[in-house]
């Protein structure tokens, strides 16, 4: 598949550099809101965080995605300094204490520049600058990582499908990161599997993922752990949704997804290694 792409942090922190393409890597999500749509969130325990981060270590995270925003249907706006008070300690402890980088999973500058400064690594933000453009400028000062998820909002197109629709306002984001000064492999794409879509819609984007790894030259990043679109095949609520996380999982991986953020950290670092075997190739341990 060629040489390695990477990712690399100018940050002064040994732990950023992520090399892709070798594997499928495994972003570990650590929830600190009180309300998760999974049933994980932490409410802010600093401590808490730093034991489940430390399990997600040992059963083969690569990175760790930490935020302090709901973002689940229907949630309530808050204030930074809530999102703050709840991811900042977080991420101030995860990245003194382990081996793999942290990413802030956040929509707003002033968040993202705290959490940077207390040791994060990436900067994950799920409206792809919408939200906040300064984002970018962010990324482009820091020379950090920068992650464009989609969030489909506003009016759709008459007959634009919704790999379509990923694929320009994608294209839109991206172009904007560069003209912020972000440079070209810092960025990773996410089309943002149940952000604003209906079920119908996540399905079709894992199916077409090839589409988009032709049309946006970026590592992708792909996050459908839990998501409402396996509840909706299966008829379960989250907590019952891993055998469907790994099939989605899966088929990520044989789409092209360099990284996968998932809950279930080790079923799913163990799905994505047959995963890759069968995507990337396998030889034997010597």
């Amino acid at each position: 598949m060629g040489e390695p792409l990477t990712l690399q942090s100018q940050i002064q922190n040994p732990k950023s550099k992520i090399p892709l393409a070798r594997r499928t890597l495994i972003m570990g999500v650590i929830n600190m809101t009180p309300d998760s749509f999974s049933g994980d969130g932490l409410n802010g325990d600093a401590e808490a965080a730093l034991r489940q981060g430390e399990a997600m270590v040992r059963a083969g995270a690569d990175l760790l995605d930490v935020g302090g925003e709901s973002t689940r249907p229907g949630h309530a706006p808050i204030d930074e300094a809530t999102e703050l008070a709840r991811a900042l300690p977080a991420v101030e402890r995860l990245a003194r204490a382990l081996p793999v980088p942290v990413s802030i999973d956040t929509r707003h500058s002033n968040v993202a520049r705290a959490a940077l400064d207390a040791g994060a690594s990436l900067i994950n933000d799920v409206s792809a600058l919408q939200d906040d453009p300064a984002l970018a400028a962010l990324a482009a000062e820091r020379g950090c990582p920068l992650i464009l998820s989609h969030w489909t909002r506003g009016p759709r197109v008459a007959g634009q499908s919704i790999v379509e629709r990923v694929i320009a306002d994608l294209q839109v984001a991206t172009q904007q990161a560069l003209a912020a000064g972000v440079a070209p492999e810092q960025i990773v794409v996410d089309p943002g599997i149940g952000f604003g879509k209906v079920a119908e819609e996540s399905l079709e984007l894992l199916r077409r993922l090839g589409e988009l790894r032709r049309a946006l030259p970026y590592p992708l990043l792909v996050g459908p752990s839990r998501k409402s679109f396996i509840g909706k095949v299966l008829g379960l609520p989250p907590e019952e949704r891993l055998e469907g996380t790994a099939a989605a999982v899966a088929a990520a991986i044989l789409g092209g997804a360099d990284i996968v953020r998932v809950h279930d950290v080790l079923p799913m670092v163990r799905v994505a290694r047959v995963a890759d075997a069968i995507a990337r190739g396998w030889e034997p341990p010597v």
